[in-house]
């Protein structure tokens, strides 16, 4: 319900930003710090709710939960294996409420086939979630599926066509849903293309909200991801949802500046006082790419002749005031413990999707156990967690293994790329994992009774350092530092992690797990 004119709103949140003084409490971004691509928002009464990408890591879309839009905890995910028909590229999930149920758009890879947009359901938002399968997928690929009810309160389904795969147009297109919103109905009808010249080779990303008359799509356009990356975020208008539609003249509303780059694909929720907040992804410019797209928060104000503006034009916040006046002070959201005391794995901890670990807590400590998919790799067992600072210390005890067996501490990007220290049963190792070659660039010989301490200090996101302890309190260096410019797959972020090699069945044990920003 919007009851204030357009005006009085604009008003009140430049009286707001006036007035973010000593009396009122503020925030800092990112309110989602870490690896959140993409993310979604639905507010629920006084409950927040969010998710995000994790392409090729599982749990897949974690569900976050906030009362303040700034203080979030994880409580699961909308799936704990992946969906039978898919195969990878789990991205772009899209949460929304109808009231009774809980819907998530989602985008992943079907098995020998393209990207789709599929969608599950929950009656809850932290679920259990039902999986309804594909409801599109185009030959280019379908992706960033998002809902919307016209103006006459009929659902659609609104997704890109990934023409960019193709070095083709990016078309936004929009089609009729069931009633139930599990299937789709009739013809698509295009709405959008890439076509100015700050969009680039693509447009992606849409979200849509109904305002004062108005149908609004926010997008994004040009490169997502890495370290060429140019993504900024537009909006576009339309009285009807299937057009026409007419774009912001001052697009693009949002863009990088001296703190964060690439800047888009978000999503809005408006507070119980009538304001909009847009959570959307950046790279912090320190640490960029290492530590991933990060979910940044700001206000919408709403010029005179309706359009949205975001901090006036000048990129991601760093600081602003709080969106809700109950606002605490921010949590750590970065120092990662765990002493294993829980009889399984904690939220929070991944796994490469199509590598679930064989995993187990024993007498407080973590058992990994080798699949035997790859004895020569480092990796074949793998359990992470995020790095969301580029400069912090992670650290584990490690437990003797037996002969043949590798256990440690590794900075992970993906199966062909990791670098880290292992402990044999007579030595620890600094290895390199490139381009799915993996050598040895030092081993210091070590007469290991019961245990060694292991950590791994992180500088500039890129930069590793290894340590070791036979008695947890001197400290040696292993080797020399390891340069980790190679590690980050270009959509995703570089994560900490425990790993296993060696024969199938194979151990590793762990406890004391530390990440500890510096």
């Amino acid at each position: 319900m919007r009851a204030i004119q357009t005006s009085l709103i604009v008003a009140a949140i430049v009286a707001v930003h006036a007035a973010a003084s000593a009396d009122q409490a503020g925030y800092s971004n990112p309110v989602l710090p870490g690896d959140y691509p993409d993310p979604s928002i639905v507010r629920v009464g006084s409950d927040y709710w969010a998710t995000a990408t994790t392409s090729q890591w599982a749990p897949i879309f974690p569900i976050l939960h906030s009362r303040d839009l700034v203080n979030w905890t994880q409580s699961g995910a909308v799936f704990d294996t992946p969906p039978s028909w898919s195969a990878g590229s789990y991205w772009a999930p899209e949460i929304s409420n109808d009231g009774s149920r809980f819907f998530v758009y989602y985008t992943a890879r079907k098995k020998d086939g393209p990207l789709c947009v599929a969608v599950a359901t929950a009656l809850k938002a932290a679920g259990p979630y039902t999986d309804h399968g594909p409801l599109v997928c185009q030959d280019a690929g379908s992706i960033d599926g998002a809902s919307i009810k016209d103006e006459n309160g009929r659902r659609y389904l609104v997704w890109k066509e990934d023409g960019n795969s193709r070095k083709q147009p990016t078309p936004i297109w929009a089609q009729r849903l069931s009633a139930n919103g599990t299937a789709l109905e009739g013809e698509p009808k295009e709405l959008l293309r890439n076509r100015a010249d700050w969009e680039a080779h693509l447009i992606e990303g849409p979200y849509l909200l109904k305002r004062d008359g108005w149908f609004y799509m926010f997008y994004s356009a040009d490169a997502c991801c890495g370290r060429s990356c140019d993504y900024k975020l537009g909006v576009a208008r339309a009285k009807q949802l299937l057009g026409p539609w007419e774009r912001n003249p001052a697009n693009p509303i949002l863009g990088g500046n001296s703190r964060w780059q690439c800047p888009g694909h978000g999503s809005v929720v408006e507070t119980p006082d009538g304001r909009d907040f847009l959570l959307y992804h950046a790279y912090r410019t320190i640490g960029f790419q290492f530590v991933g797209r990060q979910g940044v928060l700001d206000a919408i104000a709403w010029t005179a002749d309706g359009w949205p503006t975001i901090n006036n034009g000048e990129g991601p916040s760093e600081k602003a005031p709080a969106p809700l006046a109950t606002t605490p002070s921010k949590s750590d959201p970065v120092s990662v413990v765990d002493d294993f005391l829980a009889p399984h794995l904690r939220t929070g901890w991944q796994w490469p999707w199509d590598q679930p670990p064989a995993a187990s807590i024993v007498a407080k400590s973590l058992v990994l156990r080798t699949s035997g998919r790859d004895v020569s790799s480092a990796v074949d067992a793998i359990v992470a967690r995020q790095a969301r600072v580029p400069d912090y210390t992670a650290g584990v005890r490690i437990a003797k293994p037996a002969a043949g067996v590798m256990a440690g501490l590794s900075a992970y990007g993906d199966a062909a790329n990791a670098l880290g220290a292992s402990l044999t049963s007579d030595s620890l190792v600094v290895w390199i994992r490139e381009k799915n070659v993996q050598r040895i660039v030092a081993t210091v010989p070590l007469a290991v009774k019961t245990f060694v301490d292991v950590r791994m200090v992180v500088t500039g996101a890129e930069r590793y350092s290894f340590q070791f302890s036979v008695d947890g309190a001197d400290w040696q260096k292993a080797g020399d530092d390891t340069d980790g410019a190679f590690l980050p797959p270009w959509d995703r972020a570089v994560r900490v992690a425990l790993v296993v090699g060696g024969p199938s069945g194979a151990e590793g044990r762990f406890d004391s797990f530390r990440i500890t920003p510096r």
